[in-house]
């Protein structure tokens, strides 16, 4: 297996070079920066897999893709914290986040191998990546929303919605004076437009607004049920799979 790693911080880069000789992979090449990666790519062989930090000395190392096209596997290491890490999880791609753990690095490469003799292909849209990768605190997120009452437009500040769910393939509000109204629009792309700090998508069918619980309790199968201000036509669930991620998101 020919791999290589790029990481700005050679002490880092060295320790994983390491650790990846304890699992018998030998590291041929180590770059430390952007532009020193675009030209090694230019005039070398293409190695079968790529340790790839995200931030380098001198910019993220998604430029090195648009400069070049990488035909390596790659498995990304990063410090971010765990809401920007949701951009790997949704586009498949693999990631250790740093400082990295043996048994994390040894499950990343076994699962490497396990999908050859089939190459992965970098069919990834980067600048949606980027998008993710800014910090929480510097994006901007939508403030108000709309619905069509009759003929008419009406306005609603994030502040007076308690959740968005959605029921017989629609998406709807439910407000602080227990109204609902339909939007224009999916729970999918609501995701792209709350600050992840206020609302929480706690099943496939819910959003909800921290500020709007009144209760939370035990439920079946290691599930938990919220309570609203005034939403009571539904239960709200969440799923199993996103208690620990609730939980952490409540503090």
């Amino acid at each position: 297996m020919n791999v290589i790693i790029i990481e700005d911080e050679k002490p880092a880069a060295r320790r994983l070079k390491r650790m990846l000789e304890d699992l018998n992979i030998e590291v041929h090449t180590m770059l430390h920066s952007v532009q020193e990666s675009i030209e090694w790519f230019s005039t070398n062989e293409h190695p079968d897999l790529i340790f790839l930090d995200i931030q380098l000395s001198d910019g993220l190392s998604f430029e090195i893709f648009d400069a070049i096209t990488i035909k390596s596997s790659i498995i990304f290491t990063t410090a971010y914290d765990e809401y920007a890490l949701k951009a790997f999880k949704l586009n498949s791609i693999d990631y250790l986040l740093k400082p990295i753990d043996d048994e994390d690095l040894e499950i990343a490469v076994n699962k490497y191998k396990e999908q050859l003799p089939e190459k992965q292909q970098l069919q990834v849209d980067f600048e949606d990546i980027k998008k993710l990768l800014i910090n929480p605190m510097d994006r901007s997120y939508k403030k108000r929303f709309t619905a069509r009452v009759g003929q008419h437009l009406k306005i609603f500040s994030v502040e007076d919605i308690e959740c968005f769910y959605s029921e017989n393939k629609g998406t709807y509000l439910h407000t602080t004076d227990n109204r609902n109204y339909l939007i224009d629009t999916t729970l999918e792309s609501l995701e792209e437009e709350l600050n992840p700090q206020q609302f929480f998508r706690t099943s496939r069918k819910f959003y909800i607004n921290i500020n709007a619980i009144k209760d939370i309790i035990s439920y079946t199968n290691s599930r938990l049920q919220i309570k609203l201000n005034h939403f009571n036509e539904q239960d709200i669930i969440v799923a199993r799979e996103r208690v620990k991620d609730f939980k952490e998101w409540l503090e």
